[in-house]
């Protein structure tokens, strides 16, 4: 599961992050709008954690932009002001859940997993494909399909943004802990496994590249 914090008290935001490795979650932080944007541009994040006032404007306003691209990730301001009225536009502005600070760890991390639980399914389904993020499991025609580690991860991208073209660089920001350490030739090895453990032995295709640009979801799209 991974998480965007979108917060400019520093200390704060690193007892967050911090906090949320302990327990297996990765992380971003982001500590104003700009950066935000940057971060869910390239990446897909299962739930946000969006403070209400930042340098460069009003965080709720993003909540808009992150339902719209990804509908199914859940966003939970947090905000300093303490009156009924705040919470209703949050919450009638798109947010999942509202937490006042300050706030007790613990019960921010309940609330979080009650998001995550009860929220809605990253499930792929592109006719008769399906792709299972949180299981890592893929259906064509009722047959799972062996595709695991990095390739999938790379299919699951490049599906969630199905028709755009997506650049090495991109992919590995949004896939990679650690981009800078690796080469983008793992990007071709990724596609490669794809075509050969799933597209050959299906007899479609999923991906294409797109010369100079990067790749691109394709399916249903037949060879």
């Amino acid at each position: 599961m991974r998480i965007l914090i979108i917060e400019d008290e520093v200390t704060l935001s690193k007892t967050l992050s911090d906090g949320l490795k302990e327990f297996g979650y990765q992380n971003d932080v982001a500590e104003n709008m700009g950066d935000g944007r940057y971060y869910l541009d390239i990446r897909n994040y299962d739930l946000v954690l969006l403070d209400w006032m930042l340098p460069d404007g009003k965080g709720i306003d993003l909540i808009h932009e992150i339902k719209s691209k990804t509908p199914k990730t859940s966003v939970i301001v947090l905000s300093a002001r303490d009156d009924k009225e705040s919470e209703i536009e949050a919450l009638r502005g798109g947010a999942d859940d509202y937490i006042k600070k300050p706030f007790d760890f613990e019960i921010l991390l309940v609330r979080i997993e009650a998001k995550l639980r009860f929220g809605g399914s990253n499930i792929i389904e592109i006719e008769n494909l399906i792709i299972n993020p949180e299981e890592e499991k893929i259906l064509y025609n009722g047959i799972e399909v062996e595709l695991k580690g990095k390739p999938f991860e790379v299919l699951t991208h490049l599906a969630t943004y199905k028709d755009q073209i997506v650049s090495k660089e991109q992919l590995l920001d949004a896939i990679w802990e650690e981009p800078e350490l690796v080469t983008p030739n793992v990007i071709e090895v990724a596609i490669n496994q794809i075509r050969q453990k799933m597209d050959k032995p299906l007899d479609i295709t999923t991906i294409e590249t797109v010369r100079r640009r990067g790749y691109r979801f394709c399916f249903p799209k037949k060879v």
